[in-house]
C-alpha cells in the first residue's frame, strides 16, 4: 500500500498516452518508483525492474520521463511533498497549549498516510551516495526544525531554547526510526505523557491527550509501504 498522500496522480506534468493501449500513465511509474525506494532502496529503481511490476514496456518510462534521473529528481520531490510538508503543517496547526501542539507533530509519527517513516530512512540511505540528495535532506531536516522551533516560540519558548526543545523533539523521533524500535502503540501512548514533558517542561493536561489517543486508535494500523507490494 503507498500512502494516499503520496501517490503521484497530484502534481506535476500527466502527458497523453501516445497510443490508446498503454496502461501505465506518468503517476503509475513514479508511484511504483516510490514504493520501490521505499521498501527496497534507491539501487533497486530500475526502468526495467518497473516496467515488470506495470506490466508495460520499457520504452512507455521514456514517454514520461527523459531518463533515470529524472524520475529521481520527481521521487525526491514527492518525498518533500509528503514528509517535510506533513511537519511544518502540523507543527502550525491551532493549538491551546503547547503540549497540544506537540501531540499535533506526533500525529505525523502515528499515521503513515501523512508521514512515511519508511520512505523518509530510505531517502536518508539514498543520501548517503549522493550529493545532490544530501543537500535536499538538510534542507529538509532544516525546515522541519525551523517549523517546530516556531512552534515553540509561538508558546512563548525564546532562542536557543526554543531551538534545543526543537532540535531534541525531532532528533528523537528520527533516531527512533533508526533504530528501528518496535513498540506497540498501546506502549508509546502510555509513555506519551513523560515525552511531552519532557520536550516541554510543562506537565500535560489530560485534555491535551484525548485527540491525540483518539487518532492514534483510528490510524495507528495503517501500513507504511507494505513490503509485499515490491515482490509483485
Amino acid at each position: 500500500m503507498i500512502p494516499a498522500a503520496a501517490m503521484a496522480s497530484g502534481p506535476g506534468p500527466e502527458r497523453s498516452a501516445p497510443f490508446g493501449n498503454v496502461k501505465a500513465t506518468r503517476g503509475d511509474w513514479l508511484d511504483g518508483a516510490l514504493s520501490v525506494l521505499a521498501t527496497e532502496g534507491v539501487g533497486r529503481v530500475t526502468v526495467l525492474k518497473l516496467s515488470d511490476r506495470l506490466g508495460v514496456s520499457r520504452s512507455s518510462f521514456y514517454w514520461y520521463f527523459r531518463n533515470r534521473d529524472e524520475l529521481f529528481d520527481a521521487l525526491l520531490a514527492r518525498w518533500e511533498e509528503l514528509n517535510t510538508r506533513a511537519i511544518v503543517t502540523q507543527a502550525g496547526e491551532s493549538a491551546v497549549s503547547i503540549n497540544e501542539a506537540v501531540c499535533n507533530v506526533f500525529r505525523c509519527w502515528i499515521d503513515p498516510e501523512i508521514f512515511s517513516p519508511r520512505l523518509d530512512f530510505a531517502v536518508r540511505e539514498w543520501a548517503r551516495r549522493s550529493a545532490k540528495v544530501r543537500r535536499a535532506l538538510d534542507r529538509s531536516d532544516s525546515d522541519r526544525t525551523d517549523a517546530i522551533k516556531a512552534m515553540f516560540e509561538r508558546f512563548g519558548y525564546r532562542g536557543e531554547d526554543a531551538l534545543v526543545r526543537a532540535r531534541v523533539l525531532y532528533y528523537t523521533q528520527i533516531g527512533y526510526y533508526a533504530l528501528d524500535i518496535k513498540e506497540p502503540m498501546e506502549a508509546r501512548l502510555k509513555l506519551t505523557p513523560h515525552y511531552l514533558e519532557t520536550f516541554t517542561g510543562v506537565r500535560p493536561r489530560e485534555e491535551d491527550l484525548v485527540s491525540l489517543r483518539a487518532y492514534a486508535m483510528v490510524h495507528a494500523a495503517t501500513e507504511d509501504f507494505l513490503l509485499a507490494s515490491a515482490e509483485r
